[in-house]
Formats: structure tokens, C-alpha cells, sequence
């Protein structure tokens, strides 16, 4: 058993040599291709694409910003926009009216009733026309379907939809609900509620799809919720919009012409897969300020998606990816370079058309419609730091200086063609780094025996991150296995310290010693080794006392708090 152990032991010394004279060789990580974009967190107007390649890609979404997939997002108040306040509308109540009783919707799909607590104030205090509703948080406005071609009609399978109102809350205090509908069906033999919800949360408008959004069999759901990114403003007039895309089941949320949310009605949440879109149960009705204190003018309802126009697929500002802090796993590992394959994307003549796909490797990632990707690296010992790190630009396929660290993070900036019609794609990432060193060993190790034991003193090692350091010591030379100690089997830790009094050895025996010195591998209790010290050796002999080889040193002590000496 020894002598396998022995054998063991001298293959990782030839290797450790071995390595030490060669270097430690190079490492990689590779992002996208095969191991996924699950590395990329953070996407901004990015999206994963599985037609391009054999694996999912990253390229850009043409759900971005403010255009979407042929639509273009609000740009202004939903009045400039012709075809939506005309043939367009499904429910249009502009409450100008001097009194409550008289509000009406304006196609006559929907049949209108008003609570006693529901005021009418004039042009004073509305946002645009004659009038505007004022709501104290008690009474509602409601509104039912009275014609069969009414958009929430029982029974009706909705295709594009928007609904848009002008706002104006006093208090915005939480779970005041602005807007809601509220249906039933028959699924199975089991009635299902059917919700729609806009409330206040947080200061923000929150929506919420409850099973809303069918399957085109009829039985199943997919619901969603979803709030805007910027708070309302109390005491002012704002504009909120939601619209629906039946071909790509894309729901986006737009305050004041800006994009807020965007959800899809899929199963996975992406756009891809199969749409789900809505179906109107039976005996739905629209409640419109229930709980809400505040003003609210011109409520609309669309039988299409906002904007419809030809305007280009890509947004001109892009969009960017950052993935996640990369562990490279040991301190100080520097980065060599980092490889990169993509290319760039454009839709076929039609939605679902496929793409056409252009592929390279490394590079500068610029192409001839000017489309490209610029790249961007950062990295830290400590991953919770990297935001303190600047980002470097680099080039895939050339060599990278100055980069080094335990973590490192990348960042793709993706821009489209000029005409704004094709998309760059990133295939796949490799990150070729070399491992970081573990800590030089200690020097001037010397070993001195003393009855029953040896005091062991070196030199620290000159590396800045040593965190400690491991005592082998043996009576058999080359094999360090030795387990006389009393204070346990080699190798022994000394931690931070640069002497040892290695107690209960056996009187007469030769003893081989060796130290190396450690770090710690972050987020981890494992040492990350460096090389071994030259060998010492020392005999203990009984009745030498510490006081004979150390005369500053009482015999009295005792051997254990020789520890540390």
C-alpha cells in the first residue's frame, strides 16, 4: 500500500514539476454554441434566435424599444394616429358630456351606465375635449356589451387589440384599480373566471391577463403580469396604452410614448412558439375607475395592434447583452484573448419566412450594410466588485493585455443595418485565459530537533497572496505521507504563521520535511497549492532540550506553545 502511494505521489511530483518548468497551460470557457446563453443576464432589446444556427444565437429583438415587429410605438397622443380613432375603434367613450348620464360609447358596440358618485367636471379639468370623468374611489363607470360585433362580445375570439386612457390620480395609494373586465367560461364542465386588471402598485401601473389568453383548442391558459418601469406622476395627466399582436402574441405597455413592458402570450414568455390569444367569455364587463380616486379622460378600445405602418424592423440605437460574472477559478488568471463567431441576420420577405444567414469568426464583426457587434471585457478578484472595473474594448481573436483576475465579465453591443432591416448575431464566445499561479514557495526553510520533536522556520513566500501554509513531512524520504505528529498526518497546516513546532515525533528517527505555500480559491474552503520548498531534515534525540538549541527559550515551556515560534 506504501509503495502505491509512494508511486502516486512521485507521478504528482513529476507533474507538478513538469508543470512548473512548462507553465500551466492555457484554459477555456465557452459561452452560447452548445453550453446556451443562460451566462447572458442582462439583454437590452436582445433576443435568442433558433433558426439561424444549429444552437440559439443572440441577436436583436424586434420587439425593442419603440418598434416593434412592423409596429411603431406610440409616438404621440393616440388622436394623431388616423386609422385607430376611425375604422379602428371598438369602444370609444370621450366623456364630454356635462352630465354622468348622458356618457356613451360612441360606436354603439357597448351599452354605458355610470355610478352616482362619478362626477362630470368640465374642460377645466379635462385633457382634451368637452369634459372628463372624476372618480372619489366608490363608483365606476360601466360598461357592457350590447352588439354581437362589440370586440368583448360574448363568445368572441379576439385577434389585435389596443386599449389606451388618459390619467390623472390625486392619491396613487396601492391597489387602487383603474380599469378592469371581468368574463366566465364554460371549460369541461367547470366555469373559469376571466380577468383583465390595471391597479396601482408602487406607484406604477401594474396589468395583469388572467386566463385571458387561450389556446387555439380552447382549454388551456398562459396569464401574465406586468408592471411599467417609470412611476406616475400624481396630479398630472399621463397616457397609458396597452396593444396586442396576434401573429407574434407580443403585449406591450407604453406610458406617455414610451415602451414600458413587453410580455408575449407564449408558453415559454419569448417570441416563439405557439400564440395564445384571447377569447371573450360570457357576461364580461368593463369597469372603468372602481377604486380609483382621480380623473380619467378619453377611454378607448381598438381592434388593432397601435401604429400599424412600414417602418423599419430594427431600432437604430440596438441593443446590448452582458453575461453574468465568469469564474475563471483561480486568482490573477489572465486573459489571453477571446474568440468569438456570429454574423449577421435578415427576415425573408414575410414574418415567417426564415432568415438569411451570413457567418464569420472572429474579427471586427462590421459588415457591408453596416451593421456590427463591438465587444467589451472587464474583470476583479471578487465578482461583487466588477462594477468598480472599466470596461476594455477589444477585438475577437487578438491578444488581450492587461485583463486578469478571478471573475471577468463581456459585453456585446449590437447595431443594425442602416436601413434598419437586418440584425449582427453572436453564435458563440470562448474565453482563452491562463490560469492564475498559486504562490511561490517559502524560502530558507531550516528544521531543528529537540527531544519528541522538530521546530520548522522559513522565509515567507514573496507572493503578496499567500494566505498560508502546509507542512508534509515524512520518515520516509520522497514520500511525505508521515502521520507520527500530534498534530495530525502530513501535510499539516500552519496557516498564516512562518514557524512550526512539529511535536510527538519519534526519538532517533530521520525526519524529511517540506512546505508549500497556499491561497484560498474564492467562495470556497479549498487551498489552491503552490510548489514545494526545498527538502530539510532533523532527528530528534531524547533529552535535547529547547533551552540547549534556543538558550532564549526556558525549558519550562512547554513544546506546544512552541506553535508560531
Amino acid at each position: 500500500m506504501r509503495k502505491s502511494l509512494f508511486f502516486i505521489y512521485t507521478v504528482y511530483i513529476f507533474l507538478f514539476v513538469l508543470d512548473s518548468v512548462f507553465g500551466i497551460g492555457e484554459s477555456t470557457v465557452v459561452l452560447g454554441g452548445e453550453s446556451t446563453w443562460k451566462t447572458a443576464e442582462y439583454r437590452n432589446g436582445i433576443t435568442e434566435v433558433s433558426s439561424v444556427r444549429p444552437h440559439p444565437v443572440l441577436a436583436l429583438s424586434s420587439a425593442a424599444g419603440k418598434t416593434v415587429s412592423g409596429y411603431t410605438a406610440a409616438s404621440g397622443v393616440m388622436g394623431n394616429f388616423i386609422p385607430l380613432t376611425e375604422h379602428a375603434l371598438d369602444l370609444s367613450i370621450l366623456f364630454d358630456e356635462s352630465n354622468t348620464g348622458f356618457y356613451k360609447d360612441k360606436t354603439g358596440n357597448y351599452l354605458v351606465s355610470v355610478s352616482p358618485e362619478v362626477e362630470a367636471v368640465d374642460h377645466r379639468y379635462a385633457r382634451t375635449g368637452a369634459g372628463a370623468a372624476l372618480f372619489n374611489g366608490t363608483g365606476s363607470v360601466t360598461v357592457e356589451p350590447q352588439s354581437r360585433n362589440a370586440l368583448f362580445a360574448s363568445g368572441s375570439r379576439i385577434r389585435d387589440f389596443t386599449i389606451e386612457f388618459w390619467l390623472f390620480p390625486l392619491n396613487m395609494e396601492n391597489g387602487e384599480q383603474i380599469f378592469s373586465w371581468v368574463g366566465t367560461r364554460l371549460i369541461n364542465g367547470n366555469y373559469v373566471i376571466q380577468r383583465i386588471r390595471c391597479t396601482f402598485n408602487k406607484n406604477r401601473l401594474q396589468w395583469s391577463f388572467e386566463n385571458f389568453f387561450t389556446s387555439a383548442d380552447g382549454v388551456s391558459f398562459v396569464n401574465t403580469e406586468f408592471s411599467g418601469n417609470t412611476p406616475v406622476v400624481p396630479k398630472a395627466w399621463s397616457h397609458h396604452l396597452v396593444r396586442f399582436d396576434a401573429t407574434t402574441g407580443m403585449l406591450e405597455y407604453l406610458s406617455n410614448e414610451t415602451s414600458e413592458a413587453i410580455v408575449y402570450s407564449t408558453v415559454a414568455g419569448r417570441e416563439k412558439g405557439d400564440v395564445y390569444t384571447p377569447v371573450a367569455g360570457n357576461n364580461g364587463v368593463i369597469r372603468i375607475g372602481e377604486r380609483f380616486m382621480g380623473i380619467i379622460d378619453e377611454f378607448k378600445i381598438h381592434s388593432v395592434c397601435a401604429g400599424r405602418s412600414p417602418v423599419q424592423k430594427y431600432i437604430p440605437s440596438g441593443g446590448r447583452a452582458e453575461t453574468r460574472a465568469i469564474d475563471l477559478g483561480t486568482n490573477n488568471s489572465g486573459v489571453i484573448r477571446i474568440d468569438a463567431a456570429g454574423g449577421r441576420v435578415s427576415v425573408k420577405g414575410s414574418a415567417s419566412g426564415g432568415f438569411n444567414s451570413e457567418f464569420r469568426e472572429n474579427g471586427r464583426f462590421r459588415f457591408s450594410d453596416m451593421s456590427e457587434m463591438n465587444f467589451f471585457i472587464r474583470s476583479n478578484q471578487n465578482p461583487y466588485l466588477l462594477n468598480t472595473s472599466p470596461w476594455i474594448s477589444f477585438t475577437p481573436g487578438t491578444n488581450i493585455s492587461g485583463i486578469s483576475g478571478r471573475y471577468v465579465q463581456i459585453a456585446v453591443d449590437f447595431y443594425p443595418s442602416a436601413n434598419g432591416e437586418t440584425s449582427p448575431y453572436l453564435s458563440e464566445l470562448r474565453i482563452i485565459y491562463k490560469p492564475g499561479e498559486p504562490p511561490l514557495p517559502p524560502g530558507n526553510l531550516t528544521a531543528t530537533a529537540v527531544d519528541g520533536g522538530v521546530l520548522l522556520h522559513w522565509k515567507r513566500s514573496p507572493d503578496s497572496n499567500t494566505t498560508g501554509y502546509l507542512i508534509y513531512y515524512s520518515s520516509v524520504r520522497g514520500e511525505l505521507f508521515g502521520n507520527d505528529s500530534l498534530l495530525g498526518a502530513s501535510p499539516i497546516d500552519a496557516g498564516n504563521k512562518n514557524s512550526l513546532f512539529i511535536d510527538g515525533l519519534k526519538n532517533g528517527t530521520l525526519y524529511y520535511f517540506r512546505v508549500a505555500a497556499y491561497d484560498y480559491i474564492s467562495g470556497t474552503i479549498n487551498h489552491n497549492v503552490g510548489e514545494f520548498s526545498r527538502e530539510v531534515t532533523a532527528r530528534p534525540l531524547a533529552g535535547l532540550t529547547l533551552a540547549e538549541m534556543f538558550p532564549q527559550v526556558s525549558d519550562a515551556v512547554p513544546a506546544s506553545s512552541m506553535n508560531g515560534f
